[in-house]
């Protein structure tokens, strides 16, 4: 099974809406100072919460500044839209940005969803069959590509895929992921992790080092139900607990200081 044994984790999505560049700089600088494990953007061209048509910035471009920014915590995507790259292009991205932050990029990726990033960049939005079948295809050009290219990245970048899909994502990920990253409940984790069993067993490989990753919710917090869900998670195997905070989140910008009790939480499992 999964990779239990392990340290738990906590990352933060700055949601790169609804905030100037500098604050997201700022934001990311004041993660890193109070001891996250990670940083991660997305991959979308407009926001997905608030003013629709307010200030956004791009992921990747994003990622290089904070990369440069920081000096200790990874950061990548959560998640690269495989629809918007060439698997190889992608590649190359990753490489770049690994060597930028000095091995510290995390590849996630995803299928694609978000249905305006396709109609106003010109992109075929397809149906979900064909996002996820394109996906299937691009990991091995990905993989094949990283192993190219010269220089080769500083690490062997750790592939994060995201998505819960029984019959056609959890095979994706069984095949290719380092860590898997859901929004599934407790009540739900297990059977997926024993369908995610399934499609590793189905195609001959280990995942006894795999790291179960989850969406965690601030506005819960930690004492209410929000504990008891993070919790359950943990009882379940999740090691890899990743908040969202957006520019809008407080008077002023992102809400940074509300993720400490998350820091302090991680540590307590971790003592």
């Amino acid at each position: 099974m999964v990779a239990t044994d392990i340290p738990t984790r906590i990352g933060v999505q700055v949601s790169p809406q609804h905030a100037t560049f500098q604050q997201s700089i700022d934001a990311v600088r004041r993660l890193e100072d109070m001891g996250v494990d990670a940083v991660f953007n997305w991959d979308h061209f407009y926001p997905l919460s608030g003013e629709p048509d307010g200030a956004h910035f791009e992921c990747t471009t994003q990622l290089a500044a904070w990369a440069q920014a920081t000096e200790r915590v990874e950061l990548g995507p959560l998640v690269f839209c495989n629809s918007y790259r060439n698997p190889d292009l992608l590649a190359d991205v990753s490489r770049t940005l690994d060597h930028i932050s000095s091995g510290r990029f995390i590849l996630g990726i995803g299928a694609g969803w978000f249905e305006r990033d396709y109609d106003e960049y010109g992109y075929e939005f397809g149906t979900p069959g064909t996002r996820i079948g394109a996906l299937a295809e691009a990991m091995p050009r990905i993989e094949a590509r990283l192993a190219k290219l010269n220089p080769a990245p500083v690490r062997d970048i750790p592939v994060l895929i995201g998505g819960g899909g029984e019959r056609k994502t959890l095979r994706i990920v069984a095949q290719h992921a380092d860590i898997w990253h859901s929004f599934a409940g407790p009540d739900e984790l297990q059977h997926k992790l024993d369908v995610l069993q399934g499609h590793a067993d189905a195609v001959g490989r280990d995942i006894s080092d795999m790291v179960v990753s989850n969406g965690a919710s601030i506005r819960q917090g930690v004492g209410g139900r929000g504990w008891e869900r993070l919790e359950a998670l943990h009882a379940a195997g999740t090691r890899f607990f990743t908040l969202s905070i957006s520019g809008d989140d407080g008077p002023d910008g992102y809400g940074v200081d509300a993720i400490q009790q998350f820091v302090d939480w991680r540590d307590a499992k971790n003592a």
